[in-house]
């Protein structure tokens, strides 16, 4: 899936520039050499970058380009990269809380989703869409759903970049739960439906949406299915993601069906591998790290959404030791259920937790928390060869975070601004793929208001169809 592309020679002036940042406070490159830039510039060419450097440097080359963006009182960073979000939920905030892990899935979320239109799918996709470009984020990867297409299309008339992947699991009751009908599929028709997918997507609104295959989960997917899908993430030279070790419940479950743990299960299967991307991974036995680092598997680390449900994955989690060890992972908002949607909160909420419970002050330092979002979410997304950092060759995904707001002030060190005290609120421009998606916090592809029209309407008919509306009323007298 990954295609190769031969870097131009930065700064030669053969490429005049289309877009050309310039006198950036900071700017911040996640490169090799995690090189940053005082009065810094980019210059952009059609979708990619051909240059990064100094303002003095690189003014007298692209100077003339046909947009220029001065970047004074600005961070500039790669575009965030959300690695596990569930555009399908956003439309469910608020109807799954103080619930069990359990519950929240088998009686909340699967329902609601169960019941979803493709309508509501776009409009829950777009609202999703909506809040990640708000926050800085330029590219994600959607957990799987019932409504991929719908997914696909708005990332196609929004502009960012994502991939995208139909849900399958193919055991209908398992000791963790009964799944609804909709999702009670034979493996032969989740291979089928699943395949169809990445063949239709692929290549998709320029290679902008990269389609992958999903198990939703371990405990309700078989020997077969789990196998089979691997083979064919193999075939088409893409990712295969899969729910894992999120919570004591599904650990449990597994070793109670299967006989072992779950990432333990998934290498007996022989299917761990550096297209697999596994999310949460917090209840991760000490036994399971070297067959994780060893395997190139991705994790992805979701701290919101555990902290809303409870999981545990903070408390008995190890991603500072597993980073320590060489292994990739990103940072996932999970989804408007539990999770905050907004990448800059979480990397607060990564380091903040594990400082925490670790009781040690230098556990994840802001530079580690910045890789997760950037280029080990690049990673996460196989796509580390086009985007997560700021150099010449690379797909233009850049954010330009506005210093003039209290969160940003004092700015001694961009870095430590950005995770221990900004927001996505603080977000002033995105540019994809070489395209201003948004500047001055104005949208450029979206209609917010548009957006909120529609989810206005369509929540009486969730609330009717899910039955939920007394469990999710305000526990205070409502007049």
């Amino acid at each position: 899936m990954n295609t190769q592309f031969d870097p131009p020679m930065a700064n030669t002036g053969q490429n005049p520039a289309d877009i050309f940042i310039r006198n950036a406070d900071w700017l911040i490159t996640v490169d090799p050499q995690r090189r940053i830039f005082t009065d810094g510039a980019v210059a952009i060419s059609g979708d990619r970058i051909v240059a990064v450097g100094k303002t003095a440097d690189l003014e007298p080359h692209h100077s003339s380009a046909r947009i220029v963006i001065d970047a004074r009182n600005r961070v500039v960073l790669p575009g965030l990269i959300d690695c596990h979000i569930h555009t399908a939920f956003q439309l469910a905030r608020g109807l799954a809380d103080e619930v069990s892990a359990q519950k929240f899935l088998f009686e909340r979320m699967y329902p609601y989703e169960g019941l979803l239109s493709d309508e509501e799918g776009y409009w829950s996709a777009s609202l999703c869409v909506l809040e990640l470009l708000r926050n800085g984020v330029t590219t994600f990867i959607d957990a799987g759903n019932y409504t991929a297409a719908e997914t696909a299309r708005v990332v196609g008339e929004t502009g960012v970049r994502c991939a995208i992947a139909k849900s399958g699991m193919d055991i209908a009751k398992s000791s963790f739960g009964s799944l609804p009908e909709r999702f009670q599929e034979t493996t032969e028709r989740v291979l089928e439906t699943e395949e169809e997918t990445v063949k239709k997507w692929q290549g998709s609104y320029g290679g902008r949406v990269r389609p992958w295959f999903q198990f939703r989960g371990i405990p309700n997917s078989s020997d077969a299915l789990v196998t089979r899908l691997k083979e064919l993430a193999d075939k088409y030279h893409t990712g295969v993601q899969t729910h894992a070790c999120f919570s004591k419940e599904t650990v449990e479950a597994c070793k109670t069906q299967f006989g072992f743990t779950e990432i333990d299960r998934l290498r007996r299967l022989g299917v761990l591998g550096p297209n697999v991307l596994l999310v949460h991974a917090g209840w991760v036995s000490p036994h399971e790290f070297e067959c994780l680092r060893t395997s190139g598997a991705k994790l992805v680390a979701s701290p919101s959404s555990s902290l809303h449900n409870g999981y545990g994955n903070i408390v008995m989690g190890k991603i500072p030791e597993l980073l320590e060890m060489g292994v990739s992972v990103g940072l996932g908002s999970d989804h408007a259920s539990s999770g905050i949607v907004d990448l800059v909160q979480e990397m607060m909420l990564v380091t903040g937790v594990y400082k925490e419970t670790r009781m040690n002050t230098t556990v994840l330092p802001p530079e580690r928390v910045v890789e997760m979002a950037t280029i080990n979410g690049a990673r996460c997304a196989l796509w580390d060869d086009e985007i997560g950092s700021l150099e010449p060759g690379k797909k233009a995904d850049v954010v330009l975070f506005n210093t003039r707001t209290p969160q940003w002030q004092p700015l001694y060190n961009p870095l430590a601004n950005l995770v221990y005290s900004a927001n996505g609120s603080s977000v002033d421009t995105v540019i994809c793929d070489g395209k201003i998606l948004m500047q001055g916090r104005d949208l450029k592809t979206m209609n917010e208001d548009a957006i909120y029209r529609e989810v206005a309407r369509l929540i009486p008919g969730i609330l009717q169809k899910t039955k939920l509306e007394e469990k999710v009323r305000p526990k205070w007298p409502v007049l």
